[in-house]
């Protein structure tokens, strides 16, 4: 089934669906005009992919919550940035499980660590979660132990039930990690993602719900499985995991658009691809959109570290630079979303006010 027909219009529809302004002309209506993706959560505020750091990013106002998804041994979606689990948990720390130190060749990367796919669900939830870069958020590092590694049975559950302590409806995007990978070690991670879904209510293309991946050919089974909308993830530089032929570049050209847009309803791209270095847009957003594909920037964080020069305040990586102007840019750009791990600063102070969707069904 192709994607083409739902065309721009499925980002702004669902945001609609999700947002009922008090006034066009408000301020806060001026900063929700676009969706606000929470990158791994609240991750600026909390560990990330924690249930602690979604729930603070709904309560910060989060019109999406991204969901990096990994399988355990025993074939159980679990929240993590990446399966090798040594940076964001206390596996390191574990005598346990000390033996199971060893090395992978993942996408053509060899990595050494501990990885989710030798742990059952068991053996993982005795672990806890650690903050990833604690040279730059030091205050996350404070909540070091406290969480543990989520399921995404628990995320759908949590959401849930602040949609009906809120009343709008909270969107998830899940990020289904090394597709190709993990099938050739015999775990199905999209048949898993779509049955988990649809058992959860989670179907059709209003559905709120956007799924992303970096390979194409997962994306591809995928819209040969369910009507949600599909998301094509482009890093700034390089080629797929699953087809080395296919770089990231040649996505971007206006035939490379239009070729996703016969699988996917838009575009993640890294923010490089969307602005250029004087912050001026790339053209990219606009040639998606002629493709019928939304475009969702992806990562806005205010630390210096990741901001482009001109917005640093200083060369402390780890204070604060200017999240706001780096936000008008991609507005400028004609991005239709923005993944971010803060989302107090694009959300309006009392999201509740102006975000009155229905009710979780």
């Amino acid at each position: 089934m192709a994607k083409t027909d739902l065309a721009r219009g499925v980002c702004f529809a669902l945001f609609l669906s999700i947002t009922t302004l008090c006034c066009a002309t408000s301020v806060a209506a001026q900063e929700s005009e676009i969706l606000v993706i929470a990158h791994r959560g609240a991750s600026g505020d909390r560990p990330e992919h924690t249930l602690a750091a979604y729930e603070l990013a709904i309560e910060q106002g989060a019109d999406f919550i991204e969901i990096d998804l990994v399988p355990t041994q025993d074939g159980v979606l679990v929240a993590r940035h990446e399966n090798e689990i040594s940076g964001t948990t206390d596996v390191g720390e574990r005598p346990e499980f000390a033996a199971r130190l060893t090395t992978r060749t993942i996408d053509g990367q060899e990595m050494t660590g501990w990885f989710t796919e030798d742990f059952t669900l068991a053996e993982l939830r005795t672990l806890r979660a650690t903050e990833r870069l604690p040279d730059i958020r030091p205050k996350n590092a404070l909540f070091d132990g406290l969480y543990q590694v989520p399921t995404l049975t628990e995320i759908i559950t949590l959401v849930r039930a602040k949609e009906a302590e809120t009343g709008r409806v909270i969107g998830i995007y899940p990020e289904i990690k090394h597709p190709s990978y993990f099938a050739s070690i015999g775990h199905d991670v999209v048949a898993l993602l779509v049955e988990q879904l649809h058992a959860a209510g989670y179907v059709g293309e209003g559905g709120p719900v956007f799924i992303q991946s970096f390979e194409v050919e997962p994306l591809k089974r995928l819209n040969r499985m369910t009507d949600l909308p599909l998301v094509q993830l482009i890093e700034a530089d390089g080629v797929t995991a699953d087809d080395p032929s296919r770089s990231y570049d040649e996505m971007v050209s206006p035939s490379g658009l239009a070729a996703i847009a016969e699988y996917a309803d838009g575009i993640g791209a890294a923010i490089p691809l969307l602005l250029n270095e004087t912050g001026a847009s790339t053209g990219v957003s606009k040639n998606a959109h002629a493709a019928g594909l939304v475009v969702h920037g992806w990562s806005a964080r205010k630390e210096n570290a990741f901001l482009p020069q001109v917005l640093r305040s200083s060369d402390d990586d780890a204070e604060a630079g200017d999240l706001s102007a780096l936000i008008a840019m991609l507005k400028s750009a004609g991005v239709d979303g923005v993944f971010t791990d803060d989302p107090a600063k694009l959300s309006p102070a009392d999201p509740g006010a102006i975000k009155q969707g229905d009710a979780a069904p």
